[in-house]
């Protein structure tokens, strides 16, 4: 027997699996990123950075990379935010982009835009405020 029931839980991650079109609008401390070699965490077509929710800290960002991201990825937005324990609470695949992606500017649910400083701390980081959860 399968019952709904709804529970608080604490999502401390997002894992991120997005799968960029354009890599070339970007840059890694400031020098052009035309195909995406530069930029941490490619695997293939895929940006695969784990951002802490509170903080917006991309974990294990290289210590001195500043990047300037702009991603175009459509509804190609993946990933799976993690609770405290690990567990996967919500699993997202080949979404539009969510709000909370674009701090630096409006990315109309296809770009991910966002500065990125030197400590892994994406700039103007709010996902209190997004809309994704009313959605979702």
């Amino acid at each position: 027997m399968k019952i709904k029931i709804e529970k608080e839980v604490n999502i401390v991650a997002l894992k991120l699996q997005a799968n960029v079109r354009y890599w070339e609008d970007s840059e890694i401390n400031e020098v052009s990123d035309k195909n995406g070699d530069l930029v941490p965490f490619r695997k293939g077509d895929l940006w695969c950075p784990e951002i802490d929710i509170e903080t917006g800290i991309i974990k294990n960002w290289p210590k001195g990379t500043r990047a300037e991201i702009h991603y175009k990825v459509c509804d190609q937005f993946s990933g799976q935010f993690i609770d405290e324990n690990g567990e996967t609470i919500i699993d997202i695949e080949d979404e539009y982009v969510p709000d909370f992606m674009c701090p630096k500017e409006e990315g109309y649910g296809n770009y991910i835009i966002m500065d990125i400083d030197t400590e892994g701390r994406i700039e103007h980081w709010d996902i209190e405020g997004s809309s994704f959860f009313e959605q979702n």
